[in-house]
């Protein structure tokens, strides 16, 4: 349903692209590089992280959507790039192998509708310029970025390797919020049970800490359930017992997540 429009999108923004890759970066270290995107009259700017040529394997590279949380929300290109994937990236630049594209959702919008185009449009647009590997695609968020990866996955449910989610849930966690949920399912009578059955055939780790209070754990505890009574095909959580909302520092941090997320493929 998103694909024409993604296209469409990056049709129109491949002269930047092609004008920007004089300003690749240095390919002796990984950094990021500025982009943006518009859609619809609406313009996103996103980051790319270009993994350092000694951090590449051989063929074409895996990519990496991020979502970020509420607290990154803006215009600047740049907060996105400040907590939960950034940090664990610039820590290692000199070997992460993978590209890894971050969007920013304006000041006060969730991770919905126009919002994912977006996204779309600047992976699509990241995937042109740097030749990366459509078959591994892989998309994770924290947060707000946790409940719009659900939101993605479902619109596109053939496009991603592996999904990682983290600290979100499906339906809002407080009445002030009533907008932070998976809109795909609001009308479903058992939406864990809809979402599993819709990702099933998809590799999925959710992770979640057991003392979150700004996004409690019942929601994926429900779809670890689900998706067990799913038969998925491989669906895992881990919830760390002392671990607060931040789980995404502890979950970046992780070799083995970054094993099982890599060796996924379409």
């Amino acid at each position: 349903m998103l694909r024409p429009l993604t296209r469409l999108a990056l049709a129109l923004a491949l002269p930047a692209l092609v004008a920007a890759c004089a300003s690749l970066p240095d390919a002796g270290q990984g950094r990021f590089v500025a982009r943006s995107i518009e859609l619809e009259g609406t313009r996103m700017p996103y980051q790319v992280f270009v993994p350092a040529a000694s951090a590449r394997r051989s063929g074409p590279l895996p990519v990496v959507l991020f979502l970020h949380g509420s607290g990154e929300r803006g215009r600047d290109g740049v907060k996105q790039t400040e907590a939960g994937l950034g940090p664990y990236l610039r820590t290692h630049a000199a070997d992460f192998p993978a590209l890894a594209v971050l969007p920013q959702a304006p000041e006060g919008e969730e991770w919905s509708d126009r919002n994912n185009r977006l996204a779309l449009a600047a992976l699509d647009a990241a995937i042109a310029e740097f030749a990366a590997d459509p078959a591994r695609q892989y998309l994770t968020g924290m947060s707000m970025g946790g409940y719009g990866s659900w939101n993605i996955a479902l619109a596109e449910p053939t496009r991603f390797a592996a999904i990682v989610p983290i600290c979100g849930g499906i339906r809002a966690p407080r009445s002030e919020r009533p907008g932070l949920m998976v809109e795909a399912l609001a009308q479903e009578s058992d939406p864990y049970a809809a979402l599993a059955q819709r990702l099933k055939d998809v590799p999925i780790w959710i992770f979640h800490g057991a003392l979150d209070e700004a996004v409690p754990p019942d929601d994926d505890r429900r779809l670890r359930d689900a998706f067990q009574a799913a038969n998925a095909r491989d669906a895992r959580y881990t919830e760390y017992p002392q671990g607060d909302h931040n789980a995404w520092d502890a979950t970046y941090a992780d070799p083995a997540l970054w094993r099982w997320l890599f060796a996924q493929e379409r």
